[in-house]
């Protein structure tokens, strides 16, 4: 069974920094690309980041760009958003997903909300 299980959320003050995490488990990751996702208040689920299982492909949305970076552990089949310089537009649920690099198959975590303070 397949699980990605998301941590690290947390009430923090505009300008602070947090640290997600994302382990997964229940199957091989290698052909798979780890995705960040959020969805604010009232809002529709967006693409925040994206890095590939062996790390050499990492893409993020314009609005985190220099100020949150992704990265991974394959050791720990854990996945890591570092987010800097937060802001309060940056509140929302954070979901990890794994998605295959060929399509058609993906998993999502349960979310960890993040909450920035003005």
């Amino acid at each position: 069974q397949v699980q990605l299980v998301e941590s690290g959320g947390g009430l923090v003050q505009a300008g602070g920094s947090l640290r997600l995490s994302c382990a997964a488990s229940g199957r091989t990751f290698s052909n798979y690309d780890m995705g960040w996702y959020r969805q604010p208040p009232g809002k529709e689920r967006e693409f925040v980041a994206r890095i590939s299982w062996s790390g050499d492909r990492i893409y993020y949305v314009d609005s985190v760009k220099g100020r949150f970076t992704i990265s991974i552990d394959n050791a720990k089949n854990t996945v890591y958003p570092q987010m800097n310089s937060l802001k309060p537009e940056d509140t929302a649920i954070y979901y990890c997903k794994a998605e295959r690099r060929l399509g058609g198959i993906y998993y999502w975590g349960q979310g960890t909300q993040v909450t920035v303070s003005s």
